[in-house]
Formats: structure tokens, C-alpha cells, sequence
């Protein structure tokens, strides 16, 4: 089996696709996707697909749900295969688990290679962190869970897949940095700073890329913009890690021409106290 969540959901068993087209059936099989070999608790279950208002008949329609999920499971296993759909979508004590390997979710690789890239970039190995992390943003194709109505506990999932692949996409920007393919992230870094307008680490990222081709005017524009947002919306000043960085650019400080640097957790700490 291969299941994606990090876009549309899709679950195949021999080229055949196990994805119902009722919402809630949806719920339940993106649910214990994330879980893999875990077992997902009845009431969890129906929190997803009901809240906290719960029908009388909950416990029955999620049984139902469960069996049209086999029976789909079952129908692209085939007749020849060596357990059934009960051994794959199990009933255990208190809940259901779907038993295929970790491996069988993309989120799991996706997670695997984060933590490659990540380790490499403290070992300050940037060749091999930004191709584990561009790897591992490879496997996204838009939103995830994009066309699942997610309930609450789904809901907290995406948010923290989204903060997740946002976090791995400002780590490997960072690499690239100290691999210096600054005028390559321009164009990158001006679309997300567009999406994250108060986002200070994306902002000095983009300061650092504009600065390091030759366009200071452009990296200077980005503080200001930056700055009259935030003292508008928020009242509040840049850190003082993006103001130390404004003037180090002001003053051509020759540390900003170093790609690689003194190791650094991340570009927006260059300046750190």
C-alpha cells in the first residue's frame, strides 16, 4: 500500500486506488493513515467526524464506515492475497489501526529526510542537508489533506504538517545561503514573504539573498517594508537580530559576503547577541 497526504489524499493497493468519496469515510482512512500501526481510539474517531455533538447512532455509521473501507481494501487486494482487508484495517481493543509500515505514508519519508537535513546542517554539511530538505519538499503537492474536510483532530495534524514544512523550507534556504545560491532564492523568498508578511526569519533570509547579489537597495526596502508593518499592525520594533542585520548592511559589514560563516542555526540568528 502507498498512501500521500502531503497534498490530495491517495491510498493504492496494487495500482488501485482505496479512497472513497464520502467525505467521512475520507476522515476516517486520512486519520489512520497518519497513524500507521497505531491503534486510533473509537472516540477519537468520532470527534473527527462528528465533534463534540455526537448522533445516537455514532458508534453504528462509524462501523459502517469501517466496513465499506474494507470492502474497498479488499476488492484491490484480490482473492489471492495472503491476509485479508481484516488483517490490514484491524479491529483492536478500543479502536482500529491500519498495519502497513511507516515507509507506506509519505509523511513518514518526508519526516525521515527532515531530520537527515537537519542533522547534516548542524554538522555543517550543506551540501547534503539542502539535497535531503529539497527532497523532502519534494514530496508535497499542495496543501495536506487539500481535498479532506478536516475535522478537529485532523485539523490540529495539518496545521502542524504546514508549520513543519515551512520550518524545513526556511532550514534548507539557510543551506543554500551558505552554499551561496543567493540569486537563485530571490524569486523563492519574495513569494514567501508576499504569503508571510510578518515572518522575520523569512525576511532576513530574503535581506541576506538581495544583499549577497549585489542589491542592497533591495535589502534595505525589505527591512523598511517589513518594519512599518509591524510597528502598524503589531506596535512593535524589528528583533533586535533583524535590526543588528539592517545595520551591519548599512555599514557594509564584510561578515554579510561570507556564505559560509561561523555555524549558525539559521540566518536569521547571523546576528544574534
Amino acid at each position: 500500500m502507498e498512501i500521500k497526504v502531503l497534498g490530495a489524499l491517495n491510498a493504492e493497493v496494487n495500482g488501485m486506488s482505496i479512497v472513497p468519496t464520502a467525505g467521512k469515510p475520507r476522515q476516517i482512512l486520512a486519520l489512520l493513515a497518519l497513524y500507521p500501526g497505531r491503534v486510533v481510539p473509537v472516540p477519537t474517531l468520532m470527534e473527527e467526524i462528528w465533534g463534540t455533538d455526537l448522533p445516537q447512532s455514532a458508534l453504528t455509521t462509524l462501523q459502517t464506515y469501517i466496513l465499506q473501507l474494507r470492502r474497498m481494501l479488499g476488492t484491490a487486494m484480490g482473492p489471492d492475497a495472503p491476509g485479508s482487508a481484516k488483517d490490514v484495517l484491524a479491529t483492536r481493543y478500543g479502536g482500529y489501526t491500519l498495519q502497513v509500515p511507516a515507509e507506506a505514508v509519505d509523511v513518514y519519508q518526508y519526516e525521515r529526510l527532515v531530520a537527515e537535513g537537519r542533522q547534516a546542517f548542524e554538522d555543517g554539511e550543506d551540501e547534503s542537508s539542502a539535497a535531503s530538505l529539497h527532497e523532502a519538499l519534494k514530496l508535497w503537492d499542495g496543501p495536506a489533506l487539500v481535498d479532506v474536510r478536516v475535522g478537529p483532530i485532523l485539523e490540529i495534524e495539518v496545521i502542524r504538517l504546514e508549520q513543519s514544512r515551512l520550518v524545513a523550507r526556511e532550514r534548507r534556504i539557510d543551506a543554500d545561503l551558505r552554499l551561496g545560491r543567493h540569486v537563485e532564492l530571490i524569486a523563492e523568498l519574495t513569494d514567501l514573504i508576499a504569503r508571510h508578511p510578518q515572518h522575520e526569519g523569512l525576511h532576513s533570509q530574503a535581506m541576506v539573498a538581495l544583499y549577497r547579489s549585489g542589491r542592497q537597495a533591495g535589502a534595505l526596502d525589505v527591512y523598511r517594508r517589513l518594519r512599518h508593518r509591524l510597528i502598524d499592525e503589531l506596535g512593535v520594533e524589528p528583533s533586535p537580530q533583524l535590526q543588528r542585520l539592517h545595520q551591519a548592511m548599512l555599514a557594509v559589514d564584510p561578515r554579510l559576503d561570507v556564505a559560509a560563516g561561523p555555524r549558525r542555526t539559521s540566518t536569521f540568528d547571523l546576528y544574534a547577541a
